[in-house]
């Protein structure tokens, strides 16, 4: 069974950073690209970034690029969101996504809020 357990999540002040984790397990994680997925409060799903499956290849979507990188550690079976100068706008819960065989899966999701 696949299973994504994000992680790291909290409250954090405009410009400050957190980490996020998810941890897979079910399948071989080294075989399949990542993704970050969040949600803002009343809004749809909006995608965040993406690793292919070796981590030599990243894309972000504009609203946090140069703020946030993504990585992997396929040694692990882990993947991470650093989010540096965090604003309110960030404010979501963050799914780690991923698709196997045109099913996608996700995690519960972790809560980040960026407030003073």
């Amino acid at each position: 069974e696949v299973q994504l357990v994000e992680s790291g999540g909290g409250l954090v002040q405009p410009g400050g950073s957190l980490r996020l984790s998810c941890a897979a397990s079910g399948f071989t994680f080294g075989n399949y690209g990542m993704s970050w997925v969040r949600q803002r409060p009343g809004k749809g799903p909006e995608w965040v970034s993406e690793i292919e499956r070796g981590g030599g290849r990243t894309s972000y979507a504009d609203a946090v690029k140069g703020r946030f990188t993504i990585s992997r550690d396929n040694a692990k079976n882990t993947l991470y969101l650093q989010m540096s100068s965090l604003k309110p706008e960030d404010t979501a819960v963050y799914y780690c996504v991923t698709e196997i065989s045109s099913i996608l899966h996700r995690g519960q999701g972790t809560q980040v809020t960026v407030s003073s």
